[in-house]
């Protein structure tokens, strides 16, 4: 599995973002951590959260829960440094959480144009397990590093809220929930929720995304992208091996690595391509290929 660096640089420099070509710069080239995080304040607003198209497909200026997503992953990206925004990104995620503990899939935006529609139309006055998991694992990701976040009770309650969401499922949930639940047990080293929700997952791991384009579905390494996690135990070896080896053939001639569903605006088609091929590229190191 051979990954060509020097093409992903090439590919950041002509078709991302600044702030994913910090992002790939402190990762990959000794970059200051200063610099993402000087990046991201861009996409900043007032109230601590992070808007302006931080997620791609959702274009609206207001902080948005994915927005808080993206964040973290700068965050995380920039240890062992830290910065004072985390911290006030979990005050913002705790203003906006609702009474069990969850936050909405997305606040309501006067601004929706470019929005993907499940960003635009989704319901503010109830929480979702989809978003509030996968915000808050990656959340861990920057506590692990960062104390003011570990300590925080925003994120304490929201991994209470997806635990005790975990525990009341009795069917398989749509794939991206049941993908991002499974990251959050986990990173948490919970074996018991992680064989609970290892019975929704067939034994080759490729679960379809319903509502996806033709195709789309989460893999192995969607469900157990670290290799000491409990959840790696949910596949062979050679399936493991095998998922990795399709991440790293991924890399187009051009450097870089494409997302495999759609796009909502030519900005999100564009923005995605440095943000998917940072992710796939921290991905692999973790695994050790890179």
């Amino acid at each position: 599995m051979n990954i060509d660096l020097n093409g992903v640089a090439t590919f950041m420099a002509t078709q991302a973002r600044l702030l994913d070509k910090r992002r790939f710069e402190v990762l990959y080239r000794d970059g200051d951590p200063a610099a993402v995080l000087a990046a991201l304040e861009g996409y900043r607003n007032p109230d601590g959260g992070y808007g302006h198209g931080l997620e791609p497909d959702c274009r609206s200026a207001t902080s948005q829960p994915g927005g808080a997503l993206h964040a973290f992953e700068v965050f995380a990206d920039a240890g062992p440094a830290t910065s004072p925004r985390a911290a006030e990104l979990c005050d913002w995620l705790t203003s906006i959480s609702l009474p069990d503990g969850g936050i909405p899939f997305a606040l309501p935006m006067p601004d929706p144009a470019g929005s993907a529609p499940f960003w635009a139309s989704a319901d503010s006055s109830v929480s979702s397990l989809q978003i509030t998991a996968i915000v808050a694992v990656t959340a861990h990701r920057v506590a692990a590093h960062d104390p003011a976040v570990a300590a925080h009770p925003w994120l304490a309650k929201a991994t209470r809220y997806c635990l005790d969401e975990i525990e009341k499922l009795d069917e398989a949930p749509h794939a991206l929930v049941l993908a991002f639940a499974m990251k959050l047990v986990d990173a948490l080293g919970d074996t018991r929720l992680v064989e609970k929700l290892g019975r929704f997952v067939p034994d080759d791991g490729v679960v379809a995304v319903g509502g996806g384009i033709e195709g789309e579905a989460m893999r192995p390494l969607d469900f157990a992208p670290e290799p000491g996690g409990p959840a790696r135990k949910l596949f062979r070896p050679e399936v493991v091996e095998a998922d990795l080896r399709r991440v790293a053939d991924g890399q187009h001639d051009d450097g870089g690595w494409r997302v495999d569903y759609t796009s909502y605006s030519p900005a999100a088609a564009l923005e995605w391509n440095g943000l998917f091929t940072v992710s796939m590229l921290s991905l692999l190191r973790r695994n050790g290929l890179v």
